[in-house]
């Protein structure tokens, strides 16, 4: 089905983030890959070409154009040139954490942050995530205890997502922990605080060159001035937020199917077995009919979602029916066609048995599918 989400400038744009990913990323993903996380300079060149903080308004440094389908191009041109994981980090530092800035740093904070953002000198984590928390955003045990201009910060932080590169990390905290969700805060924490320590850089099952790292704060004395918002709000800011955070999954999803379908049907045309290409046999092609079906399916309802966040009508209800099944379907996917790929679908060598391994964890990062059939589960009354 033809799409209708984009016009004649956002074409253009594709044309260029296609060109810069070709150039910049392909060549160097496989040492990526082997580091367990991109280069500092790729994040320099890709906020001198303007690839980062397109929303942010010009005077802080981006390019004052608030428009998502931009960000769901740089998601769908990363899955196209099978780079997953080189592109997850900059997705978070452009949709996530930079949209928390903008809607609670107060001006001197924004000219503070936003332009090393916007130029790439500045990498940004946002860290929910404990060892013992999961989906449980109430239940963090990082406690931040104001004394006089500083706060005091203790606590761990494990799977973040550009934690090991992050030179600004907006952490999830408790300034009063006898109030549960509602001593909830969010602080700025700065490379080279003393006492913030980085762990592990986690070695994944898969999206190996996406920086996974773990955070460790040891009475880092963080300035009042770094508090994001109000004390006490973290939890609702956190609420409001997450909502385009599983969009973001559900693009990913998306576009990670079709190019896993892509390169299955390339396979299935190419490889023989008794004599004629394996796509002509029945079972085969009711397996790829069924792959896009449910893939234009889930694409007009993304496309949908999509335009409803551009809206301004998104639901927190209807981002999560799109992040869990999306990501269920991914996994179902990229599944079907590693079995069609027979042997071959299971060698590192091969990128269908990479998507394999990039698939896995959508279904738990984000909020775990649990926890989105929970969400929706509540909306209706029940």
């Amino acid at each position: 089905m033809q799409r209708t989400l984009f016009m004649e400038e956002h074409k253009l744009f594709r044309d260029s983030y296609r060109h810069f990913v070709e150039k910049e990323i392909v060549p160097h993903y496989a040492q990526w890959e082997k580091d367990g996380h991109v280069s500092r300079e790729l994040w320099l060149k890709a906020g001198e070409q303007g690839f980062l903080g397109l929303n942010v308004p010009e005077e802080y440094g981006g390019a004052g154009v608030d428009d998502y389908r931009y960000s769901v191009i740089m998601m769908e041109e990363i899955a196209r040139a099978r780079v997953a994981s080189a592109g997850g980090g900059m997705g978070l530092h452009n949709d996530i954490v930079i949209p928390y800035l903008l809607a609670y740093a107060t001006p001197e904070q924004k000219r503070r942050w936003l332009p090393g953002m916007c130029s790439g000198e500045l990498i940004s984590a946002i860290a929910m995530t404990e060892p013992d928390t999961g989906s449980d955003l109430a239940a963090v045990r990082t406690t931040a205890f104001k004394q006089g201009d500083y706060y005091l910060v203790n606590g761990q932080k494990t799977f973040i997502t550009n934690g090991y590169l992050a030179d600004l990390v907006i952490a999830v905290v408790k300034t009063n922990p006898s109030l549960g969700h509602k001593g909830i805060s969010l602080l700025i924490v700065e490379r080279g605080m003393e006492g913030f320590k980085r762990g592990r850089l986690l070695d994944k099952v898969g999206l190996k060159a996406q920086d996974t790292a773990e955070l460790i704060f040891e009475d880092v004395q963080v300035p009042v001035s770094n508090l994001l918002g109000e004390e006490g709000q973290g939890f609702y800011y956190l609420m409001r937020q997450l909502a385009r955070e599983r969009l973001n999954v559900a693009v990913g999803a998306m576009a990670a199917c079709e190019t896993a379908l892509e390169i299955t049907l390339d396979y299935c045309k190419q490889r023989t077995a008794f004599g004629k290409p394996i796509g002509s046999f029945q079972n085969s092609r009711f397996k790829l009919a069924e792959m896009k079906t449910e893939i234009e399916i889930g694409r007009v309802f993304v496309d949908r979602c999509i335009e409803e966040l551009l809206e301004g009508t998104l639901t927190a209800e209807v981002a999560a029916m799109a992040k869990w099944w999306t990501s269920d379907l991914q996994k179902r996917v990229v599944d079907e066609c590693v079995q069609l790929h027979g042997g071959y679908g299971y060698m590192l060598e091969y990128p269908i048995a990479r998507a394999y391994l990039d698939a896995r964890v959508q279904s738990i990062y984000a909020g775990t599918n649990e926890i989105m059939k929970e969400i929706i589960g509540r909306s209706l009354g029940v």
